[in-house]
């Protein structure tokens, strides 16, 4: 059996893994969470799962937990809570399900402790892969995707002489703005970026599809991953989300994986690996029934944040901590109804601008990047 700590219980990625547990009984136990403001969905999962730590973001909600959680269960909070739940003594995986930069000293510590990391926070790799992937290597630990596309390209490679690996192709749905063009993106509202035409994602992740920053960000963590550089890692536009990625290599081979959009599939994959266990909550893909599957180019000048991306991940250093600060705020903002789509951008733009990138910085100098962005977008908000 497989023990689990699980940050970010309560989100998308989270309750699908609670799925997944729960499915598998005999394999997976979980022993420690971490919850965002949903202490309702909390509550439930608690006593459900009865994890023996549970983290929450703050004191107030660690004094009302406290009186409502089943005898036995430790509750904490904080960023302190959260690395007590990552690194928790008992369990052998982590898997980081949580939204944002606040992910990584977690992570970090988690690897320290030699637990596997099943990795569905982007921005910990874009905010600082090269101390990850050091950690782990340090630490001998297994870094196993979760997002669907990184998934798929990390099952293409199994088996295969990563040597002979010529490019990564990542695809895109485009997300909920897929159809309009730059010009009709004006005057969006919050409503229909949050409409995604394939996914259920929570909304911060499906604001980043709306503006494809998520696909940079994947980028950018494809690099981290797969040992890769930027000139041999191409994102194509793929409205149907049926091919999830694909590998080629040198003797012109491609292969890609393909299933159904369900992220309960490389949550699993991440669990079991290197197994593979029944999955009777996924749709079994029928290709008869897909009938075409369709590919564009994704434009930089349409997508100008899968730009910036990749120019921040070119830079290298800092940089990317930069995008990821900037971009974490403007769609904050956004949400928020305080700036209009485009302005995200605008927003990112300026912060890229401002920021003066840092070779091989350690986790201080990254910590300090990060509060110095977010501070500077605030400041600018008002440019759009």
């Amino acid at each position: 059996m497989k023990k689990i700590s699980l940050l970010g219980a309560t989100g998308s990625i989270g309750t699908q893994t609670l799925d997944i547990i729960k499915l598998h009984p005999q394999q997976f136990s979980l022993e420690a969470i971490s919850i965002g403001k949903n202490l309702t969905l909390g509550l439930d999962i608690i006593h459900t799962f009865i994890p023996k730590v549970v983290s929450v973001i703050d004191k107030d909600s660690c004094e009302y937990l406290k009186q409502h959680v089943p005898s036995g269960v430790k509750v904490v909070y904080g960023d302190e809570g959260l690395i007590e739940v990552a690194a928790n003594c008992d369990s052998d995986v982590l898997v980081n399900a949580v939204m944002g930069s606040v992910g990584l000293r977690p992570t970090l510590k988690a690897i320290e402790a030699g637990k596997t990391i099943a990795i569905a926070n982007k921005e910990t790799l874009v905010t600082a892969g090269h101390l990850v992937m050091e950690q782990a290597k340090k630490h001998n630990v297994m870094i196993l995707p979760v997002d669907s596309e990184h998934s798929a390209i990390f099952q293409c490679l199994n088996g295969e002489d990563k040597k002979a690996l010529a490019r990564i192709v990542l695809t895109a749905s485009g997300g909920s703005f897929r159809e309009k063009s730059r010009a009709e993106l004006e005057h969006v509202t919050i409503e229909s970026a949050l409409n995604h035409p394939n996914w259920s994602m929570g909304a911060k992740i499906t604001i980043d599809s709306a503006t494809m920053m998520n696909k940079g960000l994947e980028v950018i963590e494809a690099h981290w991953l797969f040992n890769m550089p930027y000139d041999k890692i191409d994102v194509v536009l793929h409205k149907e989300s049926i091919i999830h990625s694909l590998v080629e290599f040198e003797d012109s081979s491609m292969i890609a994986q393909l299933g159904s959009p369900d992220m309960r599939v490389p949550i699993q994959y991440a669990l079991t690996y290197p197994e593979r266990l029944a999955l009777p909550l996924a749709k079994r893909l029928n290709l008869i029934e897909i009938g075409l599957l369709h590919f564009e180019k994704a434009s930089h000048e349409r997508y100008r944040c899968l730009k910036f991306a990749y120019d921040a991940g070119r830079i290298g250093g800092t940089m990317t901590t930069a995008l990821n600060a900037a971009n974490e705020e403007a769609v904050q903002m956004f949400l928020n109804k305080e700036i209009s789509f485009l302005t995200i951008e605008s927003l990112i733009e300026k912060a890229l601008e401002f920021h003066s990138p840092i070779s091989n910085p350690n986790l201080d100098t990254i910590i300090m990047v990060d509060q110095e962005v977010r501070e500077y977008v605030k400041s600018i908000k008002g440019i759009g």
